[in-house]
């Protein structure tokens, strides 16, 4: 083999670097953020005003991020339709579902739920024949499922169960997975992630404020107290780099390994709702915990593979 084959060989074994600690960091940010949402609720905001707040708040960070780096969203009619139809099924309607459930089901279900989209992304990305089927990344997806699938039925049958809540809950992790395909599908020609994150974020903020013309929907805030401010911003901040982590894993990771942010993010958010919001540790969380890990871990590897057997047989 030459030296630059080698080379070759060498960046693409370590490749995976960027699109690993993308979804760590990410996965982590979305675990944080279902329980922001749970003590914003505890807090007497709405669902509604804490998401769009928090999400006007994010779009202005990649805004300024945007304008630094002078990597501004692109202004097309193509563009447009990927922000507002991006927007609407990955933000905006999906949050809602999830942060609207989350009083009624609990943080830690929530995190967990969102450990779902791997399965569908997968066999939406094998249809679309944008992934190639490999044994190991099939075996991944399978164990970060069933982990939360475990847990998911635990929950359905507990004595107090909302079935309602709990289907409604189920409802974002399917938003989430067509997400992750139309964002790969549809990504406009010559566009960087920090350009797109603060344009796909703005539309969601408007698409939230249309939404609040709905009677008995509002995004006032009570501003009797500055605790509520302090967590939008703090939510703010979560929202500008989980999106921004988003967006650079989908150009560099694909939507598979995208969709796997959430198996991060259950690890992440189950212990922070049990340790520091108080929940009840859900049933089974050992075997489904450890399940999720091993997926991720196998995921992550087979596109290493992937990448590295593409480099050394090109055909």
């Amino acid at each position: 083999m030459s030296d630059s084959s080698k080379r070759q060989v060498f960046c693409s074994k370590h490749a995976w670097f960027i699109p690993f600690v993308c979804l760590l960091v990410g996965g982590a940010l979305i675990g944080i953020s279902t329980n922001l949402a749970k003590y914003a609720g505890d807090l007497g905001m709405t669902p509604l005003a804490f998401l769009f707040w928090s999400i006007t708040g994010a779009a202005l960070i990649l805004w300024i991020v945007a304008l630094i780096r002078q990597e501004l969203p692109p202004l097309s009619v193509r563009s447009f339709e990927y922000y507002f139809v991006a927007a609407l099924i990955s933000v905006a309607g999906s949050n809602l579902l999830l942060f609207s459930a989350i009083p009624h089901v609990g943080a830690g279900f929530v995190a967990l739920i969102i450990s779902l989209p791997p399965l569908l992304t997968y066999l939406g990305a094998l249809l679309l024949r944008m992934e190639r089927f490999t044994i190991m990344r099939a075996f991944g997806v399978a164990a970060a499922l069933m982990g939360a699938g475990v847990l998911a039925l635990r929950k359905f049958t507990a004595p107090d169960a909302s079935v309602f809540w709990i289907l409604i809950a189920l409802c974002g992790p399917v938003l989430l997975a067509i997400g992750n395909i139309y964002r790969t599908l549809r990504w406009p020609d010559n566009a960087s992630p920090s350009a797109l994150a603060p344009g796909m974020l703005i539309a969601a903020a408007l698409l939230l404020l249309a939404f609040s013309a709905v009677p008995n929907f509002s995004v006032t805030v009570p501003l009797s107290e500055w605790l509520p401010l302090v967590l939008i911003v703090i939510q703010a901040g979560v929202f500008a780099g989980q999106f921004l982590l988003l967006f650079l894993l989908q150009k560099t990771g694909g939507p598979v390994l995208l969709s796997l942010l959430g198996s991060v993010g259950a690890v992440v958010g189950v212990p922070v709702a049990i340790f520091l919001q108080g929940e009840s540790p859900p049933s089974g969380l050992f075997l489904g915990a450890s399940l999720i890990a091993l997926g991720v871990a196998l995921v992550t590897w087979g596109g290493v593979k992937m990448s590295t057997d593409n480099m050394l047989d090109p055909k």
